[in-house]
């Protein structure tokens, strides 16, 4: 099953890889859907959670305070290049590695996933992402709280309801659209709940 995982997350590096090898320095700096990072911040976070060990997130965590936020500035301040192309480079040597924080597997696809739209969406680059990786990263983060990154309180009192995918998520007024527009918009990407219909969507908006 782990071996199912990391094929998944590696296939969503290696596009990713492949993608940003087409931009320039300018598309480098465009901001990204992730508040306050550019394409290159979230670049470079990858390359840092790639990077990540067990034990390695531990003291990183104790370092930062136990602040998430401290300790993903620093990820990106220690593996951002000095140029777009360095860091390019680090992203594209880091993808086949099998390390992780202390969390489950599946957060590695949705790293890969929702940060790959963060990046791709506001420089117009569009990506089928394989089904099943959608549906395992909608599926855990609807059922993980918000304290580790997830939207379990976001999506309470719900129904989400993939268009492209034969499941159904929580109970409640439905949220309905396509499973990676319901992945971004209950992962706190805001702009994205245009792309969703049904009586769950003000729910959710007054919840994000």
């Amino acid at each position: 099953m782990n071996e199912d995982v990391w094929a998944l997350v590696h296939t969503e590096r290696a596009a990713l890889v492949e993608d940003l090898a087409q931009l320039d320095d300018k598309q480098w700096e465009q901001p990204s859907l992730c508040d306050g990072w550019t394409v290159h911040d979230v670049a470079a976070h990858l390359v840092d959670t790639a990077r990540t060990t067990r034990l390695g997130f531990v003291g990183a965590m104790v370092r930062a305070r136990f602040d998430f936020d401290r300790l993903n500035a620093r990820g990106v301040e220690r593996e951002r290049g000095a140029s777009p192309r360095e860091t390019w480079e680090r992203l594209r040597q880091a993808g086949p590695r099998k390390t992780g924080p202390p969390a489950p597997l599946d957060t590695r696809i949705v790293e890969e996933i929702v940060h790959g739209e963060d990046i791709r969406r506001p420089l117009g680059i569009s990506r089928a992402y394989p089904t099943e990786a959608v549906v395992r990263s909608l599926r855990l983060q609807a059922r993980t709280s918000a304290s580790m990154g997830g939207a379990k309180e976001r999506v309470a009192g719900v129904q989400l309801a993939p268009t492209d995918a034969d499941l159904t998520i929580g109970e409640g007024p439905q949220v309905r659209g396509t499973a990676i527009s319901l992945l971004l918009a209950i992962s706190g990407r805001p702009g994205v709940l245009e792309e969703l219909d049904g009586p769950g969507v003000d729910v959710l908006r007054t919840s994000a």
